[in-house]
């Protein structure tokens, strides 16, 4: 995450095409970090507000493309052998597959709001031969949503940080239990996952 945060910090929106341009890509870089960032940046106006939202946004159809067209032209067994290089399990896969079944092109619009299945949506898109102009479409509306509310979310944290942290303060130690017992049940789930596949 210190990683993520510098290269933000230090490369603005070039940093932020190319990170949510990987994530859309099935790269697994978490937009949920990225982008407040970018919100929070923008509040010390070290960062324009929309340029990021728009830069984020533009990024993301770039990445869904390219995994579209993977998806369209290599196909599932392709995805399934190559994709654990780059963190994509059957696992992976299969809910996002599951999405686009239950509500077909939609997924592309909701599913960018969906964490983890974002990431791997425009695969199934693919696979369906889904019409291009609709996945564009969709692609650009649904991370615009998101992109926004990551941005504005970040800003807003930094703009009532002191009031926040004023009334947090008293819950640090609770938190930091939670997290700790939260960051430990996640790691033993994955090991779980892994040995069962």
């Amino acid at each position: 995450m210190s990683h993520l945060t510098t290269l933000v910090v230090h490369h603005g929106l070039l940093s932020i095409f190319l990170l949510m341009a990987l994530e859309s890509c099935c790269i697994p870089i978490p937009s949920e970090v990225v982008m407040p960032l970018a919100g929070f940046l923008a509040f010390r106006h070290l960062l324009g507000f929309w340029p990021a939202v728009l830069v984020a946004t533009l990024a993301n159809v770039v990445g869904s493309l390219v995994a579209y067209a993977i998806g369209n032209y290599a196909g599932r067994a392709f995805v399934l052998r190559y994709g654990r290089y780059v963190g994509l399990t059957p696992r992976h896969l299969e809910r996002a597959e599951r999405w686009f079944q239950r509500f077909g092109e939609a997924t592309v619009f909701f599913g960018r709001m969906v964490p983890a299945v974002r990431t791997f949506v425009s695969l199934p898109a693919g696979f369906a031969r889904m019409s291009i102009a609709r996945f564009i479409l969709f692609s650009v509306l649904g991370s615009f949503v998101w992109n926004l509310a990551l941005v504005y979310g970040g800003y807003q944290l930094n703009k009532h940080w002191q009031v926040l942290a004023d009334h947090v303060k008293p819950f640090t130690y609770l938190g930091a239990a939670i997290l700790v017992a939260a960051l430990l049940w996640f790691w033993l789930r994955r090991r779980s996952d892994q040995r069962a596949e």
